[in-house]
């Protein structure tokens, strides 16, 4: 019987295949053990014998990993050739006939075996790998029943263990050296932390010569991922034992979305495995998806629905259907004095898409307006806004997995390394193949430094001047003949075309005259242009460096504007791709929490579109947009806006202003926050409802890629109900009736309502894995690149986009420029990643400056500086760094206590009221104690968890 093997369609995901799958188009046809089978050429031996369910013993191979042929145990004859070859490292070829099993190879494999463990300790019985140890399985596949080699001789077995890392230890007493956490280092993650040092019988595994959390590694658990043995082995399962079983689902930490396998021992989470099915991770993940799990069992979950009068008084704890009758009495109060119109909700980029569809629904049927938003107004409301306007949908065109048929990658604004750290090293491995790098931003990124690369571009602008980039580079692709015009004149609309040809030629356009605000050298943006322009696939990644501006829409809508210049959508390779800082940001757009969007981004204006919402849900629905967050602040202060409802955002901390943010949560007469912490927005808070980590509930995350992926409940939820189950309960209270017996009913009605969502349901997810939209008829399992033969507005749509500078500018009192980021270890405003050993990596946030700058201060590494702007005053400790411009200071916001948004402004984009986080001009000067901020901010903080205390000793 002929067995075939396509790699398109063939996933054995759960089966270690030996070797990475060959994307050749022809097959071969050969024979092992007698068995026919046709796989594609290029493909290995060994992975050929997997593929057929015959099994040959390996250690040193992997299928993410390309082969190595160090172990020796994969040895095979071959017809018509001498010896016993590594199949793992020997392709398959056109009537190859090959032999696994015989007398000679048992004997050759036990010998080999032999060998690893005459070096290796034999306690297998109190090994915490037990039950899941390669190196113990092959010695049974290969029938090892006795070792002549005792430990008389040298051995390895009393090297001391590296315990310095967290979340693995480093045991080399147990290393057999076959290279596969070195190879997993590099290949995988990128970062060529480990190496074998020495040779022979000393060689080893070394970290540089450092521990672990000294070296570089970051953490992402690659090396104990491909570990056979337990020479890496994660603390969590040294502690508590192998797992007894596992539910995939998703990570909810970036926008990369993550597939994970939650290993459970009993309710207990062990530990959470990247899941090689997952079609944006591919098996791969990072220190905060891989291991920072543990806030969601932290002692501070809020467990327990509170209740307060005043803001002045202590909580306390009721149960749930009282907290719920409470904030409906008093939501309804409010509107009942200040009118419909008075009250509104945020909904979370954190939760599900099931949940934050909810809450939209609530506000719009339930309280009868349509004053919802997002915390992706704060982050990525341009994106929608600029590319709605010049390709027609409010989302990226690409797979993460196009980046690796790039040759020209240009990243604005984005530090994926720290912020998208998967798909960085994805975008790495393909920089390593040949693929050039631009990078425009103010800081000299670790991507730039990417090991075995040929060089790239550092376009270090001044903050606040992407727009005159984007425009120089444009520039240079006209005036110097790089357009595809064959693309321009077949899918662009020749208006906006030539009237934007007529705009970026201009000379004030020019790199030239750019050069003064952008601060870049003319002839290195030029030669980036033609890099990028002349490569055959340019793909273009940015961030919040590109959204959080006041021209963050214009940005945007240049950036689309170049690619649809060169030609650069429509295919892999290519495209536009906003990297989305949080899990669902782009699933919370999708589910119409913005004040003048349905779900699928349908206009409230739109009858059509409305009524057949209204008909759905059984109201007359508000044909006018409503509120955004910043107007809410505003009609708050002046005292027309008096109730909000928040899940999952904690505004107080992550939006900009603080003193203007916390002056408008004070004047509520009602706030009802729900989150699983209490965290700053709860300070202000009558009602605080417990919320659901991803572990704890059912639903979807939508990723950057507008990937659907299945989020799944791994243990029960530690208040009893998930997130979605409290905005019901709620509404239920309200007087407006939501009855849903599980998220998948609530997908029905997205897909009922929603045009890009028409195909999914939660059957075709589990059948498909994951799915991006839009799916529909048309595209019945979804769309993985976007605007392959037309754009949803018909044609490309250029724009004018016209560089006007931000207000915000550097000046005598405030002579600095500060702008901000994110770091590996921590993630947003810190809630969750705070509360696990991440801290290890980053226990506050720094002020970077260059040593320029510090030195005309007087400034030195770990002084206290303090740093005023017009808003607001703070307090940071300083890093002295090249990284950054003369003129320019750069920190992180993952710590309620720096009050890093104390000091940026209220200033916003001009379209989407996005704030303008990345610049705000500043003074910085050395101090000797916190600011006055930070010790109010202390003070109130040991209030509340006094408060909290007294609550839970009440309720017991």
């Amino acid at each position: 019987m002929l067995k075939h093997f396509d790699p398109r369609t063939d996933i054995r995901i759960d089966k270690d295949l030996g070797t990475p799958p060959s994307r050749s188009e022809n097959t071969v046809e050969l024979s092992i053990d007698g068995v026919r089978i046709q796989v594609p050429e290029g493909t290995s031996v060994l992975r050929a014998a997997a593929l057929a369910d015959i099994n040959i013993p390996k250690l040193c191979a992997s299928d993410n990993l390309d082969a190595f042929g160090s172990c020796r145990l994969c040895a095979v004859q071959i017809e018509g050739r001498r010896g016993y070859p590594a199949s793992c490292t020997t392709p398959v070829e056109d009537g190859m006939q090959v032999q696994t099993q015989n007398d000679d190879i048992a004997k050759l494999r036990r010998n080999v075996m032999e060998l690893y463990i005459s070096d290796h300790p034999l306690d297998c019985l109190t090994c915490p790998a037990n039950g899941d140890c390669e190196l113990q399985d092959m010695a049974g596949a290969v029938g090892l029943r006795d070792v002549r080699y005792g430990f008389d001789g040298e051995n390895h077995l009393s090297a001391e263990k590296d315990t310095s890392n967290p979340y693995f230890t480093f045991d080399p007493s147990k290393c057999i050296v076959c290279s596969r956490c070195v190879r997993a280092c590099g290949e995988v993650q990128g970062t060529f932390a480990l190496t074998i040092d020495g040779r022979g019988f000393d060689s080893k595994v070394s970290a540089g010569n450092l521990d672990f959390m000294d070296s570089e590694c970051v953490s992402c658990g690659a090396c104990v991922q491909a570990c056979p043995t337990s020479t890496l082995m994660e603390n969590s399962v040294i502690e508590m034992g192998q797992p007894e079983h596992s539910t995939v689902t998703t990570c909810a930490y970036c926008g990369v979305g993550c597939s994970f396998k939650a290993e459970m021992k009993g309710d207990q989470l062990v530990r959470m495995v990247p899941y090689k099915g997952g079609d944006a991770n591919q098996g791969h993940s990072c220190v905060k998806g891989r291991f920072a799990f543990g806030y969601a069992t932290h002692k501070d979950r809020i467990k327990t629905p509170m209740i307060r009068d005043s803001i002045n008084e202590p909580w306390r704890e009721v149960d749930w259907d009282t907290a719920l009758q409470f904030a409906a009495d008093k939501l309804k109060a409010v509107q009942a004095k200040h009118g419909r119109n008075s009250i509104g909700g945020i909904t979370s980029s954190r939760c599900t898409n099931e949940e934050t569809y909810l809450v939209q629904k609530l506000i719009r049927a339930g309280f009868g307006n349509n004053n919802t938003d997002t915390c992706a107004r704060v982050c990525h409301s341009p994106t929608g806004f600029g590319l709605k306007m010049t390709l027609g949908e409010s989302a990226g065109t690409q797979t993460f997995d196009s980046v690796r048929h790039a040759d020209a990658v240009l990243v604005i604004g984005a530090n994926p390394t720290d912020a998208h750290p998967v798909f960085a090293s994805a975008l790495r491995r393909r920089l390593r193949q040949g693929a050039r790098l631009i990078v425009a931003d103010p800081r000299e990124i670790d991507l730039l430094n990417t090991p075995h690369t040929q060089g790239s571009h550092h376009l270090p602008l001044r903050p606040g001047t992407n727009v005159a980039m984007i425009n120089a580079l444009a520039h240079v692709v006209v005036t110097e003949g790089f357009e595809d015009l064959d693309f321009i004149q077949g899918r662009c609309d020749k208006a906006a075309y030539h009237a934007w040809r007529a705009f970026i030629i201009d000379p004030r356009n020019s790199p030239e005259a750019m050069q003064q605000a952008t601060g870049v050298d003319a002839e290195r943006v030029r030669q980036a242009a033609r890099d990028f322009a002349s490569a055959p696939n340019g793909a273009i990644f940015y961030g919040l460096g590109v959204t959080e501006h006041s021209q963050g829409s214009t940005m945007v809508m240049g950036i689309a504007n170049l690619a649809l210049a060169t030609g650069n959508i429509g295919r892999e390779g290519v495209g536009v791709n906003p990297l989305r800082g949080q899990n669902n940001v782009q699933g919370a757009c999708d589910m119409g929490s913005f004040p003048h969007e349905l779900p699928g981004y349908q206009h409230v204006s739109d009858v059509a579109a409305r009524s057949r919402f209204e008909d759905k849900w059984g109201v007359t629905l508000d044909q006018h947009p409503g509120l955004r967050i910043p107007n809410m602040f505003d009609a708050a202060i002046a005292g027309q806006f008096k109730g909000m409802y928040v899940q999952g955002e904690d505004i107080a901390q992550s939006d900009p202003n603080t003193q203007h943010v916390e002056a408008a949560l004070r004047a509520l007469e009602c706030l009802v926050v729900q989150d699983i912490f209490l965290n700053e927005t709860a300070k202000f808070a009558h009602v605080l409802l417990p919320g659901s980590t991803f572990l704890e509930k059912d639903g979807t995350f939508t990723n950057a890629e507008r990937r659907i992926n299945r989020v799944r409940r791994v243990m029960p939820p530690v208040a009893g109900m998930a997130d979605w189950e409290v905005t019901a309960a709620l509404s239920n209270a309200l007087g407006y009736p939501m009855n849903y017996a599980h998220p998948s009913e609530i997908m029905d009605e997205i897909a009922e309502l929603t045009p890009s969502f028409a195909g999914v349901s939660y059957d075709k997810l589990e059948r498909l894995g994951s799915i991006q939209w839009p799916c529909n008829d048309a595209n019945p399992e979804g769309t993985p690149t976007m605007h392959v033969d037309n754009f949803p507005i018909g044609k490309g749509q250029f724009a004018i986009t016209e560089y006007v500078p931000t207000d915000e500018r550097a000046t005598a009192r405030f002579p600095l420029l500060l702008t901000t980021g994110r770091i590996l270890s921590q993630y947003n405003v810190g809630a969750q990643t705070r509360r696990t050993d991440n801290q290890s990596w980053h226990s506050e946030d720094l002020l970077e400056l260059h040593p320029e700058d510090a030195q005309l201060r007087g400034i030195k590494d770990n002084d206290w500086l303090g740093i005023s702007s017009r808003a607001g005053t703070t307090v940071l400790r300083a890093r002295v760094s090249d990284r950054m411009l003369p003129g320019v200071v750069y920190t992180t916001f993952h710590h309620p206590f720096s009050g890093a948004n104390v000091i940026t402004t209220d200033a916003s984009d001009w379209a989407t009221n996005c704030p303008e986080y990345k610049v705000t001009a500043v003074q910085v000067e050395k101090v000797s104690q916190p600011s006055e901020w930070q010790q109010s901010f202390e003070a109130n903080d040991r209030r509340q968890r006094e408060l909290r205390a007294m609550a839970s000793a009440a309720g017991k």
